[in-house]
């Protein structure tokens, strides 16, 4: 895949982050694609299916060929409820209903998300060695989707999966908030992930809202005294006339 420097993050269609009007998420993602941005990323987790569903409708106007679909199996949500879930069976259904939300026969990347929740379950990160990766690579040899990734935040999860899978079982990591103004660690990753012939995709260069002008979230899991700096900062760059969301972006 030759993918735009900049993907379109749609995990902000399922409200995340705020509330939002389903008119302006839709011209949001057309906007993104008219403009060059060829890589749309979301999951069934965000926003509880909505994200996929609003996307999905955006999508029905956009000719396939115009862009790449990333989207992902393993964290699910309903009714306020997070749920987990990496199971092969699970793995296969859940694309298939993903497709159907997106509303397309064909997804570019598919990507086992926030693989750290497996750690902490029966089988551990084994399960995704043993279970979910191979579901995918069925459906990658079926045709179904295209390539094969994993996410988490920690990334050496990711790391460790790679080293105890097949090379090419995965085939890209989705890291989030470790390459941005306030934290680089991924790059201490990033010669392991060449050597392994991995694609690389750093998420959330806004650090889930600290490094913007709103702010973070009330669910965000930094400390009181980094959304104090961040807050600082973005007050800072704002008397300077430049927002720190433009310069977290430009970095």
């Amino acid at each position: 895949m030759r993918v735009s420097n900049l993907g379109f993050g749609a995990s902000s269609l399922g409200g995340v982050f705020h509330s939002i009007r389903e008119e302006e998420s839709i011209e949001a993602v057309h906007t993104a694609v008219d403009n060059g941005i060829n890589f749309i990323d979301v999951s069934p987790y965000y926003g509880h299916l909505k994200a996929e569903t609003v996307l999905g409708k955006a999508l029905k106007y956009i000719p396939r060929d115009k862009y790449y679909l990333s989207t992902k199996v393993g964290r699910y949500g309903k009714d306020g409820v997070n749920t987990w879930d990496y199971s092969a069976k699970r793995a296969t259904e859940s694309v298939y209903e993903s497709m159907e939300r997106l509303n397309v026969d064909f997804i570019d990347l598919i990507n086992v998300h926030d693989v750290e929740f497996q750690s902490y379950m029966e089988g551990g990160l084994q399960l995704i060695v043993d279970e979910t990766l191979p579901a995918l690579v069925e459906l990658r040899d079926k045709g179904v989707v295209g390539h094969v990734g994993i996410t988490d935040l920690q990334p050496e999860n990711l790391k460790w999966i790679i080293e105890n899978t097949p090379k090419g079982t995965v085939e890209s990591i989705l890291n989030f908030c470790h390459y941005s103004l306030n934290d680089t660690l991924l790059a201490d990753y990033l010669g392991f992930f060449e050597q392994y012939e991995v694609g690389v995709i750093n998420a959330s260069p806004f650090s889930m809202g600290l490094l913007s002008q709103r702010g973070a979230p009330s669910w965000h899991p930094a400390s009181r005294d980094l959304k104090v700096a961040c807050a600082k900062a973005a007050a800072y760059c704002q008397e300077q006339g430049y927002p720190i969301d433009k310069l977290a972006i430009q970095f």
